[in-house]
């Protein structure tokens, strides 16, 4: 257990930035949902909206720290592919 006050503030601040970071996720998690449905649907309009939509909450998480930029890219590169072949 922590004993420095400043030990135990770390672990306060470590577990607000965990539940931030966890809603964040799931934030972009519901973005690319929207996508992937509208996919699922075959509606090229509204997967392109939803994809529009997504692109930049993608890119916010990793400003934010909460994606690594490798992965947002993987998957704006492999929804964009499935939004233009419908």
């Amino acid at each position: 257990m922590a004993n420095t006050p400043q030990a135990k503030k770390r672990i306060r601040r470590n577990n607000t930035r965990a539940e931030i970071n966890t809603n964040r996720v799931s934030r972009i998690r519901s973005f690319l949902k929207k996508v992937e449905t509208a996919i699922a649907g075959g509606d090229k309009t509204a997967a392109a909206e939803a994809l529009k939509a997504a692109q930049p909450e993608l890119a916010r998480g990793v400003a934010r720290g909460v994606l690594h930029k490798n992965t947002a890219s993987r998957k704006m590169s492999r929804l964009s592919k499935r939004v233009a072949g419908l």
